[in-house]
């Protein structure tokens, strides 16, 4: 049985320049397992706590030396001569070693890169891709990809609150199709803002930022491109929307104005208005899916929100619940939300992450897999999509290798699994 011979790990650079950790873990039989960590700009402020070197004369002070350091003389002494194959034992050791509720002392990106070079390793070992080594022989499902064209927030200049606008082929016949469809969709997007004069520079997840009043014109454009490329809202494409709202959410408020710079007190929401403004947007759009509508702590919003919508539309929790089982179980016990958002690296463990996502599925949440605004080329998150069957993903738009690489992926696992692969329906 092979077992870890050594563990290196350095600093590399993610999709917006800044420093990030990869970790190789060498087997004795000289597999090497290899994975890179991703960073967000808009974080929940429950995710596991991601070291840095805090030197502001290096990378601004994002360095991660620290971590490299923990990684090599911390975690490894510990891990090397284990078999790789005991991922839960590996996993439930680092969390131990740290000690703390949020990785606090190693890292919960030290402890996440081990864990997931791990897991790679020993699928290449016995010579099963990834997503079958996790998830059993009974892996056929492509997701449907939440296709970022528009984005906000703290993902842009752009003066627009909420911080995605995203577009959902629902109606394909396999992944391939899906980006076709998304393909034509963006670029139709682009002509259409060509024309009329407005920028078309890119966010971090690759969607445009233009210079839009607010979501309703976002909204409209969207809707026009989906017309223009031939497709029916509903039937063919819908609409998904990232709000963020803990990213506006200031003394009990959602001021819109802090991304808007407007200075009317109609920009100033109570969560009652907030609430009705979301969801007077569904029935004006084919929105199908609104991520984090309420902040994080705002769980009276939360509750308005769910009552208001939530039998109507896909309620995603991201900052609400972190990919953290104990925050699900939170949320499933106030009836709030009807799905979550999976991060890896707001837990920090491949273990902690599956034990959530098959608590969401018993709990009839839906669980949708999700990239970072700061991602690498590392594709893990396809696998994990396709081992658990999970019905979508989001990783950003269709421009910028950091994203195309995870589409590329699937692309090649639905070749890989041929006639017996599966594209998603939307069954919400």
């Amino acid at each position: 049985m092979s077992r870890i011979k050594n563990i290196k790990a350095r600093q590399i650079l993610d999709s917006r320049g800044n420093p990030t950790l990869e970790v190789d873990l060498i087997t004795t039989n000289n597999i090497i397992g290899r994975a890179s960590i991703p960073s967000g700009a808009s974080k929940g402020a429950n995710e596991v706590f991601e070291l840095r070197d805090n030197d502001k004369n290096i990378f601004s002070g994002n360095g991660v030396l620290k971590a490299i350091y923990n990684v090599t003389n911390m975690i490894a002494p510990e891990l090397i001569g284990k078999s790789i194959f005991d991922q839960i034992e590996i996993d439930k050791l680092m969390i131990n070693l740290d000690g703390t509720n949020n990785k606090r002392v190693l890292g919960g990106n030290s402890i996440l890169a081990v864990s997931i070079a791990t897991a790679k390793a020993a699928s290449i070992e016995i010579g099963l891709p990834i997503y079958k080594y996790i998830g059993g022989i009974f892996t056929n499902f492509l997701p449907i990809p939440l296709v970022n064209i528009i984005n906000g927030g703290k993902h842009s200049n752009a003066s627009i609150a909420f911080q995605e606008f995203m577009i959902v082929p629902i109606k394909c016949n396999n992944f391939l199709d899906s980006l076709k469809i998304s393909h034509n969709i963006f670029y139709q997007l682009k002509n259409l803002l060509n024309k009329k004069k407005i920028s078309t520079s890119l966010g971090d997840e690759g969607g445009f930022t233009p210079n839009f009043n607010g979501a309703e014109e976002v909204l409209d454009q969207i809707l026009e491109s989906i017309h223009l490329s031939g497709y029916e809202p509903y039937d063919d494409v819908s609409i998904a929307i990232d709000c963020a709202a803990s990213e506006f959410y200031v003394n009990g408020k959602y001021d819109y104005s802090i991304f808007e710079k407007k200075t009317e007190t109609s920009y100033i929401k109570s969560r009652e208005e907030h609430a009705e403004y979301l969801s007077f947007l569904i029935n004006k759009y084919p929105i199908i899916s609104i991520e984090d509508g309420m902040a994080e702590n705002d769980y009276k919003g939360w509750k308005i929100l769910t009552n208001e919508i939530g039998d109507q539309i896909q309620l995603v929790g991201d900052d609400l619940f972190v990919t953290q089982i104990d925050k699900l179980k939170n949320g499933v016990e106030r009836n709030i939300a009807n799905s979550i958002l999976i991060k890896l690296n707001q837990v920090g463990t491949l273990t902690e992450t599956i034990e959530t996502i098959n608590f969401a599925k018993k709990s009839k949440y839906q669980n949708i897999i999700s990239h970072r605004s700061g991602d690498t080329e590392d594709s893990f998150i396809s696998n994990l999509s396709v081992a658990f069957n999970i019905q979508q993903i989001k990783t950003g738009s269709i421009c910028r290798s950091e994203r195309t690489s995870k589409y590329n992926e699937l692309l090649r696992i639905e070749e890989e699994i041929g006639k017996n692969s599966c594209y998603s329906k939307w069954d919400f």
